[in-house]
């Protein structure tokens, strides 16, 4: 009898294969949070919080504060280095909120005047 092309391949290789791409997209996927300063949230003299750390775009920055004292800015280079936010920037001021981070580098700061020129402010890179 001439042969069908009835695939035979084992089950057990074809399960193996299966739980490793599943196991290597769970791995890829995978975003975690990070909440900006740790303990002492979203204040003065963070700019050193996210040295060591790797980010990922996908993962997400949560930033913890008084909303009657700042809010959170997300700008380009130019508003980074001048402390300064344009009409176009997305400002948060709930106090808590949570912001994905985008490849590459993504930058963040206070906006109440003189908030930035102390400190308040950080550039994180994403891969």
């Amino acid at each position: 009898m001439p042969h069908q092309g009835r695939c035979s391949a084992n089950p057990v290789l074809v399960l193996a294969c299966t739980l490793i791409l599943l196991l290597a997209q769970f791995e890829i996927t995978q975003a975690e949070t990070f909440t900006v300063g740790e303990t002492s949230g979203w204040s003065f003299n963070v700019q050193s919080w996210a040295k060591g750390k790797k980010f990922k775009a996908g993962d997400t920055l949560v930033f913890n504060y008084d909303p009657s004292l700042h809010n959170v800015a997300v700008v380009g280079v130019d508003g980074y280095n001048n402390c300064s936010a344009s009409p176009s920037s997305e400002v948060y001021s709930s106090g808590n909120d949570a912001i994905e981070l985008s490849k590459g580098r993504n930058y963040f700061i206070c906006s109440i005047p003189g908030h930035c020129d102390g400190g308040l402010k950080i550039a994180v890179d994403a891969s």
